[in-house]
This record gives structure tokens, sequence and C-alpha cells, in this order.
């Protein structure tokens, strides 16, 4: 839509745009998007703002809201469209002047025009602007019935775009289904168990015990066995055991039936603990709903429930302030906003990457259902790699054949080639992207010579030579094939752990496919910590955690523990050489690869030190060399090894070693650094320190000019121009200047 518009404006003269919607995020979204390729575009506020607008000649470009007139009090969606395009045309009409003349050549771009009162619009607006051109938008396939309709509205196809091509360029993820028949599990306290054991049965002892806790007190609060308690347990299961949605960096969407049974939801979750979720919905709880609501009995009616429920939520906040803070949240912090109720409210328009699952005890068909699922489709982050459907209504009628066709049941409106291949079935899927994953690693490690022990690895992975820092780097985009490739194989194992008996696999190749994970993981932390690419890598960690801990056992979550908040350099400075027993126990207990993994910490961080004071850490790095080499030899003990470099490691890391005696007047790491690098200059280093710290102006690193000038601050000190260069790039690492 905005690179046609663009296309429209730049190539033809005296064009204008007008682009119309029905809901204020799709509004609001389109003026994002304008904005973020530098396009203006005005929002209208009102039909009757709209033909003031059109009667002049500007703005260029705009966009018009068809507001919900009357929408309250319809419980039918297709009424309250059918109510609020109706009382659209009627205000645009009514505020026609009579002088009306539309400026400018416009072209009309009609938003969602699959819904049937597209064409009511059309009809409306053409006589207003005969003269127009008017294009229509959907993301949403055209029913049977309305295809000719559309076509003879609209005109041919300008260009169609299905899904799956989107999915294939990686615009949007694709969507795996499930069915879930939670009232055959419900039956009785043994059948919960049975479901509980099953959904948990290839979790770690730990992380099996740690749920049992939580699972405990559910059951206590959710006693009932209702249809809705037992979906409340299920989706919180499935908050402690699915990956995105345990790491907090996934969330989800429920859509409930009605407004009623979403505020009952809520209040179940509230009461089992969950309680970062909220409703959303078109409620505004007004007293006078509920005046002269009784049932004659002790008990509240479903309207008082609704409103008690809406207004403890609410607090002191209104219904747009609540949504508003709650949406915002949902976005950006997702850990913090774990699941949204909703009815109708949020399930078109509404664009949140975070978003994983898609929740839904409603029976839904046709545009409504194909808008909801693709809340869950778009792209964030590389742990996202699938949307997830989970179905508690079985709209496909999926439990009840033997195969399960997606394009029938709920989507039987459609032409079968517009909705073929919207959605996986999420265990097939699964198996599929397991398999891959696994084929994938171990082509990566084939080459690793054998007998494929953890030095073996570190070579492949980190270098032959440990003098070589050049090694390191040239093999840094195999170390992070490794970690994606790993990290892709254990989300694509634990999604499908608790269900490989179903999907066909034996318990020999169960235990097998667990056992290769878990080498994989392994390899990918020694990997890590050996090339010291652990502190680059602390943001995709934490995301990690939950799976390893989970669904594979941490080896020793203790050495997990240690690198979370330290490099291995850290630890040495904090502990000297019982760092060592921090290592993962296949790097512990190789004295080669101990060497190895500190070396190239060591080393990396003498190049990354190097430019603030480049001949101190000259000569750190020939002490590495020279205690390399004694190894190397053999001519030196391990224990005392480890002494050696966990001193040069302290050295390095905090800058002034202890066996270097400085003028008491150089006191401070500026002074030292020109020191170390005007030839021991004391009058010299302190000098140039002087009147940098005196005369250098505020924020010069990011003004040319002002560099300029501190350039010329030491040029007043030394003639040499080489000199002068290196010594301001020393000058520009200090962070006391």
């Amino acid at each position: 839509m905005v690179w046609l518009a663009k296309w429209i404006r730049e190539n033809i003269s005296n064009s204008r745009i007008l682009i119309i919607t029905d809901r204020e995020e799709l509004d609001e979204q389109i003026e994002k998007v304008f904005l973020g390729v530098n396009e203006d575009i005005y929002r209208t506020k009102s039909g009757k703002d709209l033909i003031e607008r059109l009667n002049q000649t500007t703005p260029l470009m705009m966009c018009s809201l068809i507001h919900k007139f009357g929408a309250r009090g319809y419980a039918d969606e297709e009424e309250q469209y059918e109510k609020q395009y109706d009382e659209y045309i009627k205000e645009v009409r009514n505020n026609l002047p009579k002088d009306f003349k539309p400026k400018g050549d416009i072209y009309v771009f009609v938003d969602e025009c699959h819904r049937t009162q597209s064409g009511k619009l059309h009809r409306a607006m053409k006589e207003i602007l005969p003269d127009s051109m008017f294009i229509g938008f959907t993301g949403t396939p055209l029913l049977k019935k309305d295809k000719p309709t559309s076509i003879e509205i609209f005109g041919p196809y300008i260009h169609t775009y299905k899904f799956d091509e989107a999915v294939e360029d990686k615009v949007v993820l694709d969507l795996c289904y499930e069915a879930r028949d939670i009232e055959q599990k419900i039956t009785s306290q043994e059948k919960i168990d049975m479901w509980f054991e099953a959904q948990t049965r290839e979790l770690t002892d730990y992380a099996k015990g740690k749920l049992k806790q939580k699972w405990g007190t559910m059951q206590a609060v959710l006693s009932s066995r209702s249809r809705l308690e037992q979906i409340v347990k299920d989706i919180i299961l499935d908050m402690e055991t699915k990956d995105r949605l345990k790491s907090g960096r996934g969330n989800a969407i429920l859509v409930s039936s009605s407004i009623y049974e979403a505020c009952k939801y809520y209040e179940l979750f509230q009461s089992a603990g969950f309680k970062k979720c909220a409703v959303i919905t078109s409620y505004n709880p007004h007293i006078s709903d509920i005046k002269g609501e009784t049932t004659g009995e002790d008990r509240d009616t479903e309207n008082v429930e609704k409103y008690r429920i809406y207004k403890e939520m609410l607090g002191d906040k209104s219904p747009e302030e609540f949504e508003k803070e709650v949406k915002k949240k949902f976005i950006e912090e997702p850990d913090q906003m774990k699941l949204l109720i909703v009815v109708d409210k949020l399930l078109t328009g509404f664009d949140a990457p975070p978003a994983t699952y898609l929740c839904i005890d409603k029976k839904m068909q046709d545009h409504n259902l194909f808008q909801a699922i693709c809340r869950v489709n778009r792209l964030d982050g590389e742990d996202k790699e699938y949307g997830y459907i989970i179905d508690y209504m079985d709209l496909f009628k999926s439990l009840e054949k033997a195969v399960a066709d997606y394009t029938s049941e709920a989507f039987a409106n459609y032409d079968r080639e517009d909705v073929e291949g919207l959605l996986k079935n999420r265990l097939e899927k699964g198996k599929e992207r397991l398999e891959e994953a696994l084929e994938k690693i171990r082509a990566l490690c084939e080459p690793v010579e054998p007998p494929k022990g953890t030095n073996e690895y570190i070579k492949y992975f980190c270098g032959e030579d440990q003098f070589s820092l050049k090694e390191l780097k040239e093999r840094e985009e195999r170390r992070l094939t490794l970690y994606k490739y790993t990290a892709s194989l254990t989300r694509a194992y634990a999604n499908i752990a608790n269900d490989m008996l179903e999907l066909g696999y034996s318990i020999k190749e169960i235990k097998k496919i667990k056992e290769e994970v878990k080498h994989y993981d392994n390899v990918r932390r020694e990997v890590m910590i050996a090339a010291g690419d652990d502190i680059d890598l602390k943001a995709y960690e934490p995301a990690m955690r939950h799976l390893i801990d989970s669904y594979i056992g941490a080896e020793e979550s203790r050495t997990i523990s240690a690198f979370e908040d330290n490099t291995l350099v850290e630890l040495i400075v904090k502990k000297e050489t019982a760092a060592v027993d921090d290592l993962p126990e296949n790097i512990k207990r190789n004295k080669e690869a101990v060497a190895a993994t500190i070396e190239n910490n060591v080393r990396r961080l003498i190049v990354e030190k190097s430019p603030a004071d480049p001949k101190y850490y000259e000569r750190m790095s020939v002490l590495l060399d020279e205690l390399i080499r004694k190894r190397k030899k053999e001519a030196i003990e391990y224990e005392e090894y480890l002494k050696e470099i966990a001193k040069i490691a302290k050295d390095s890391f905090e800058y002034r070693a202890s066996t270097y005696v400085y003028p008491k007047e150089i006191n401070t790491d500026e002074r030292i650094a020109l020191y170390n690098n005007l030839d021991q200059n004391k009058e010299l280093a302190i000098a140039i320190d002087e009147s940098l710290k005196k005369n250098r102006p505020a924020g010069w690193r990011d003004n040319p000019r002002k560099r300029r000038y501190v350039i010329s601050l030491i040029r007043e000190h030394i003639e040499d121009e080489d000199l002068v260069q290196k010594i301001y790039k020393i000058v520009e690492e200090q962070e006391g200047y």
C-alpha cells in the first residue's frame, strides 16, 4: 500500500491519496508505516472533516476511519459492521456542501475490502468521488460467494500474494495447529493426573518437581473440573513448559466466546496465581448496566459478576487508559503481560510480534478466524520459529477425523487453494523440524576429527593455534552457526519431547535423541567458553536456560550460573586458579582443553583492551606467548602454569600490573597510558594530561570540529605528527577525558 501510494504521488501529477479503514489499530498502523518512510499522512477526525479536506487542495495523503457508530448493544459482529458503515456513509453525505468539488486526481484505497459492507461503501463514495480510482486491499482471501461481487466492484486483481509465498519470503511465520479435547481429560481425578504425567513425561526430575508444586496449588484452587478451569490449567501448564512462553520472550492470546466468559477466565487465572494477564474487550462498565439486576437468590447475575470483575481489574483507570497500557506492555514487555483474554477486539490489525500462541475457545470461521490466527505469525527473533494455534473448539473437526483437513469446516466458505497450507499439524511439523535440526547439526560437526572429544571440538571451532587470534576470528561464523543450530535443535526437541511416543518414536530412539541433544548443548557451552564468546551471547543464554534445565538436564547448573554474570577472565581475577573448577566437566578434566580455553579468553581480552594502552598490552601479549611456549615444550608444571596465566589475566583485566612501579605523579589510568606510550617521559605525559583535562570541550568525541581541537592540544606538546595521531587514538579510549 505505502509503495503504491508513493509511486502514484511521484509519477502522477496533481494526485492525492485517500485510505479508508475500519479499525483504530489499522488507522494508527497506516500512519506509522507512512511516517516510517518519511511520508506525511493526515488522519481525518470525522466524515465532516474528510469532506472539508477533499474540498481543499491539501493534504495530499489522508486516511479516514469508519468509526463504530452505534456499535454498542449489537451482539453480532456483522450487525455492528453493518451499522458502522451505514452511519459513516450517512455522516459523509449529510456534510456535503452545495459547492462540493473534490480537488486533485484522487486515488481511494479501501482497506479490508473483503467485507460485504465494502460494496455499499464503494457505491456511496463513488457518488461523492465519481472521477476517482478505487483500489481494494485485503490480507484475507475473498469468500467464494463474495468473489464475483468484489471483482465487479473493484475490477480484476492487480496482484495476489498468498500466505505460503509470504512464509517462503520470510515475511511471516508458518502456523502450527493443534486441536485439544480438554473435556475428555477431566472426567475423573485419575484422568487429570494421567494427563499431567503425559504433558510432563520428558521433563527432568528437577523441572517436574517444581511444576508439581505449582500443579498441587492449582488443583486445590481449581477443583471443580469445569471446562473453563481445565483450560486455565492447560494454558498455565503451557506457560511453564513451552519455550517462548516460559522464557518470557513470547506471550499468548486467549479468544473467549463472550465478555462474561472472558471475565470468568480472568478471575480463574488470578485465583490460580497467574497474575500477568488482562481482558481487552469493547465492554465499558457503567453502574446503569447492573441497575435492577437480581436473581432472587443469594448470588450475582452474569451482568453483576462481569461488572464487578471488570471494575476490579481496571482499578482507577478508564478502559481506554487500561487498554493502551496493557497493549504496550504486551508488545514491549512480554514477560510482564503473558496473556491477553479477548472476544472480538485485537483479532484484526493488532500487530504484536511477541504473540506466539493463540488459544481459541470460541466458534469462529471464515474472515474472523483467518485474521485471528494471523495475530501470531509476526517475525520476532530466531527463537520464534512458528506461530501456534491451540483450538479448544475443534473448529476443523480434526479430532473426529482420521485425517486433518484445514481447508474445510471453519474454512469451508473459501476456495480450497486460497487457504491451502495456511495451517500445519503441530506434531507432524514438530517431527519434521526435529529431524531437520538433527541433520543440520550433524552435518556441521561431521568434519570434527575423531574421537570427537572436547579438544577436537575446540580446535575445529576455535582454531589449532593458541597464538592466533586471527584463526579464532576466522572461525567465528562457524561457531555462530553451531550456537544457532544447537538452539534450534533444543527448541525443536523441547517442542515435541512429551509427544514422541505418539509420533512413533521408540523408547530407544527417544533416549538416543535426548542424549544427542544433550551432547550438542555441552559442545556449544564448551566452545562458547573456550572462545570467550559467552560475554557476547549473554542475552541469548537466559532464553535457552529453561529449556536445558527442563528437558535436557544441565550437566552442571553450577557451571552455567558461574558464567551467567562473569567472563572466564573475571572469574580468574576473583578466584585465581580455583576458577578452573567452574569450567564444564569435559574441559576441566582435560589439561590441554583448560589451557586452550584460558589462553583464548586472555588473548581476546588483550586485543580488546590494547587500543587504550598499546605498549602495556603488547608486554602482556609477549608474556602470554612466552608462557604458551613453555607449556607446549612442557617446560613448566601445570599448577605453576595456572598461577602464571592467572596473573597475566589479572594484570590484563585490572590494567595496573602489580610488578610495574610508576613515578608517584603517574597516578591515574590516563597518565599511565600516556607515560607508557611516550617512552616513559613523565613530564610530557603530565603536561598533555593537564592540558586535556583543563581544555577539552564537552562532547568532543561526537563533534568533528571539537575532535580537531583536541588533536591541536596534543600537537602543542608533540612535533612528530605520527606520534600525535597515535596519542590521540589512545586519548580517545580513555574514560577520564
